[in-house]
């Protein structure tokens, strides 16, 4: 067949969307599936996708670039994760820490290796969920790669952002005696997972038994469709709160508020009854004989904005919804410390996520 042939045969497969098969429309013809209703929204998107790269133009402003990779076994499980919402978590998760060094994101771009089991469709599906992200948080998708992979599949998001120069902020900027304070409430997404892997290990001991996951909306929904806090962003600077460090949580509490302090050469007190922890993962928690301030603690995937301010914001944080203040900064000779209710404390120690352990 010669390359006109197969151009108009893959152009007429195009068209019909249904029962595509991805060795027939080949590499290209996935992108131009992909990518054919991307419209651009911002004008420092000079040229986004359809060159071999993507031309930004900021004004003067600070760009703000960060990466993250998702592997299939690894980070999800498509046996509970339905891929658009897959699709939309990887781009939120991006999306997260530009928002945690002040930024705004104005653009991504999107890698994906699948292996034979994939069906076009299944891809479509992901970027359904990529596509939605991008229309919510209004970014533009400019560009990315395709391939094929030996086994499951794995995104790579990149996301861009933009700030003015006073306006980042860094890990390390807090200073001892600076409020520490966290946006909603922490441990419904790991809960989620521990319901989700329980229906899972369920299921597969006896096929017969379907997943009962009814009440559990709320947990589920942190888990599988976690938000960027651009909310909190835009409500601190209407309240002329600026932070003097900022994390955003992915990996637990325990593991973010030690990256603080490390990079700003702090210690720390966290006081454990002013962790915010919402009614439905205390319920669940307890459920599965889990300590809800535990897994507040250590789980992660929570997405919410850990931050550190000068107590001269405390009164205006107060006017602020869904901010929790849950501690201060101190010297680094004080040492990281959790306050157990009865006085007592405990040393922290990073317990979140570590995708390399075994």
């Amino acid at each position: 067949m010669s390359a006109n042939s197969r151009n108009n045969y893959q152009a007429q497969m195009l068209k019909k969307k249904n029962n595509i098969d991805l060795e027939t429309i080949g590499e290209f013809g996935l992108i131009r599936l992909l990518t054919e209703k991307i419209k651009l929204k911002h004008k420092s998107s000079v040229l986004g996708v359809g060159d071999d790269a993507a031309i930004l133009d900021m004004d003067g402003k600070k760009t703000v670039v960060t990466t993250d990779l998702l592997t299939e076994g690894i980070h999800f499980d498509l046996v509970y994760t339905p891929l658009k919402h897959l699709g939309y978590k990887a781009v939120v998760v991006n999306l997260s820490d530009v928002y945690s060094m002040n930024a705004k994101p104005t653009q991504i771009l999107v890698s994906v290796a699948f292996s034979a089991k994939f069906t076009t469709e299944m891809i479509m599906e992901l970027y359904e969920g990529i596509h939605l992200a991008c229309d919510i948080y209004n970014v533009d998708l400019i560009g990315g790669d395709t391939s094929s992979s030996m086994t499951g599949l794995t995104i790579n998001i990149t996301a861009i952002g933009t700030v003015d120069e006073d306006g980042i902020i860094y890990r390390s900027g807090a200073k001892a005696n600076d409020l520490i304070c966290v946006s909603g409430d922490l441990g419904g997404a790991y809960m989620g997972m521990q319901l989700l892997e329980r229906e899972k290990k369920i299921f597969t001991r006896d096929s017969e038994i379907q997943p009962d996951l009814s009440g559990y909306d709320y947990v589920l929904e942190r888990q599988l469709k976690p938000e960027a806090r651009k909310d909190i962003i835009d409500l601190l600077a209407k309240n002329r709160i600026k932070p003097t460090s900022m994390i955003d949580i992915s990996d637990g509490l325990s593991s973010e508020v030690l990256h603080l302090c490390d990079a700003s050469d702090t210690g720390c007190k966290i006081f454990a009854e002013k962790i915010p922890i919402a009614e439905e993962t205390r319920k669940a928690a307890e459920e599965m004989n889990l300590e809800p301030v535990t897994i507040s603690i250590n789980g992660g995937e929570d997405y919410e904005l850990l931050f550190t301010t000068s107590t001269r914001n405390f009164d205006r944080l107060s006017a602020v919804p869904g901010i929790s203040v849950i501690g201060h900064m101190t010297d680094k000779s004080e040492g990281k410390y959790l306050i157990i209710p009865d006085g007592s404390s405990t040393e922290i120690s990073s317990m979140g996520w570590n995708s390399l352990k075994r």
